[in-house]
């Protein structure tokens, strides 16, 4: 009995290893054809980039301004300019202006040097911030901005407000899109090729770059006339989008 089991069991692990090779076989010759298929798709492919650039007109100033004070003591700089920078502060919230941060708050000692010999004279305090307020009403806030107490314009830059820029960036990547469909159509039509299928997307970029700021001291600020307001005037501002579209032939 036990003989006669052990016989029958080699009889069908016999058999396993008789038909292994078919089956193989068979999982090979349904295997290959699909792999093919992908490399012939990977291989057949044209890779073209397509650039978008929307222009949109700016209409708020990013401004930098802040209070510089100099004396002989660190504690009377620093209260001084804390005296100040609280006046502006209150004036810029008084216009309710937008994204007011502040952005630096130094105090550093001031030296003289005679005959290679340094010496303390006294120290500076500086308080700068930093907000964006509509480009029409710069002008009028900069001047008032100098009157509370502000002694430095670090600079101002246009931007366009957040949905403007969210709409041109929407046109722009279609832009980009478009722009690469053509160039993959022009190519196909010179080598006489048919486009099949897009099998890879990129999105290179999408974005605003940031406006060069205009720096100025505050008494560019101060016109001859206390009843005229220093102009400032905007301009445009460049969205731009790049797309890369990988497609089959």
């Amino acid at each position: 009995m036990h003989r006669t089991a052990l016989s029958g069991s080699r009889f069908h692990v016999g058999n396993l290893w008789k038909t292994l090779p078919f089956f193989l076989l068979v999982c090979v010759s349904f295997t290959l054809p699909a792999l093919a298929q992908e490399k012939e798709k990977l291989w057949r492919t044209l890779s073209v980039s397509g650039r978008g650039v929307e222009t949109i007109p700016t209409t708020l100033s990013q401004v930098t301004l802040g209070v510089e004070i100099q004396g002989k003591t660190a504690q009377e700089v620093q209260q001084e300019a804390a005296r100040r920078s609280s006046a502006v502060v209150a004036l810029l919230k008084s216009r309710n202006v937008e994204k007011l941060q502040t952005t630096s708050i130094q105090l550093n000692p001031v030296y003289s040097y005679n005959n290679n010999v340094q010496r303390l004279t006294g120290y500076a305090a500086s308080n700068t911030v930093s907000f964006r307020i509509p480009t029409e009403k710069t002008g009028t806030l900069l001047d008032d901005a100098v009157k509370a107490g502000a002694t430095q314009i670090n600079g101002i830059s246009f931007v366009a407000n957040d949905e403007a820029i969210a709409n041109a960036r929407k046109q722009a990547l279609k832009e980009a899109t478009q722009d690469a469909q053509q160039q993959a159509n022009a190519v196909f039509d010179a080598l006489g090729l048919k486009s099949k299928e897009v099998v890879s997307i990129q999105v290179n970029n999408a974005s605003a770059p940031p406006p060069p700021p205009i720096v100025y001291r505050a008494e560019a600020a101060k016109a001859p006339d206390a009843d005229a307001s220093t102009p400032v005037v905007g301009g445009e501002q460049q969205v731009e989008a790049s797309v890369t579209l990988q497609i089959s032939y």
